[in-house]
């Protein structure tokens, strides 16, 4: 199909590859086909998000917990992405590098078969949400991000969950809204100040404590950390595209991939 209709140009053509798409899509061909077209169409429309990304810069995200995708799962074996948008400085980190951030941890979770077959959950936490940050959601961003998270990327998003959310959101929502199909919307759950809301979908022992949960905050940089010492991973990573500077990978790392003839920028 990718051959006959000719609507992308795929980098890879394994079947590893080919796999996080029919499993995105339930092994439907069509539906996984139009899937992939819209992924390498996002990456085309957003070169910005994509090209010269050395993913170790986003460790600022991950140092003021805007951000984190935590080392366990939910109850259903789902990977969990958290945002606390109120701790987001849209000064210090632009809105560019929050999707960049996003995107990466996205393309990391794919990396684990259970991921693809899985999926995942977002949580959305809008404690002290303000107007620095409405403005920074225009049309086009709010328009990036319900294509990241359910039409042009091969993950499965099960549920988009929101909670502490003030009027503040309702006018951002409102922007979201006219961007959403029926499916998309039967999927998002407003939480208001409810933990106990929350735990109907997401039990307590798979949350972290400020939800009511057990666990500690972990950070974002986590990921970033195993990133630099794993050999299998960044060279999948830098398969993707992806950058690093020689002096933030281990030596040994660096000394199997130069063996490979693998590039690391």
């Amino acid at each position: 199909m990718i051959y006959e209709r000719g609507e992308c140009t795929p980098k890879r053509m394994d079947d590893e590859y080919l796999l996080r798409f029919l499993r995105a899509r339930n092994f439907i061909p069509q539906r996984a086909h139009r899937l992939m077209v819209n992924y390498h169409q996002f990456k085309e429309d957003n070169p910005e998000l994509f090209e010269n990304v050395y993913p170790l810069d986003l460790r600022r995200i991950g140092d003021t917990n805007v951000m984190a995708v935590p080392p366990y799962r939910d109850q259903n074996g789902r990977r969990l992405l958290l945002y606390r948008i109120g701790s987001w400085d849209p000064k210090s980190v632009a809105v560019e590098d929050m999707l960049k951030a996003t995107i990466f941890a996205l393309e990391l979770g794919l990396l684990e078969q259970r991921t693809q077959i899985l999926g995942g959950i977002a949580l959305f936490d809008l404690e002290d949400l303000g107007t620095q940050h409405l403005w920074q959601v225009t049309p086009s961003v709010a328009s990036k991000i319900i294509k990241l998270l359910v039409s042009s990327f091969p993950a499965t998003t099960h549920a988009i969950h929101i909670i502490n959310h003030s009027w503040i959101f309702d006018k951002m929502y409102s922007i979201f809204k006219p961007l959403l199909t029926a499916q998309m919307r039967s999927r998002i759950f407003f939480h208001g100040y409810d933990v106990t809301s929350l735990h109907e979908h997401i039990q307590p022992d798979y949350l972290p404590e400020r939800y009511g949960g057990v666990w500690p905050d972990y950070p974002y940089t986590i990921w970033l950390e195993s990133l630099k010492k794993n050999y299998t991973v960044a060279k999948q990573v830098l398969a993707l595209g992806y950058k690093f500077r020689e002096e933030e990978v281990c030596p040994e790392v660096v000394r199997r991939l130069k063996e490979e003839g693998i590039k690391l920028s």
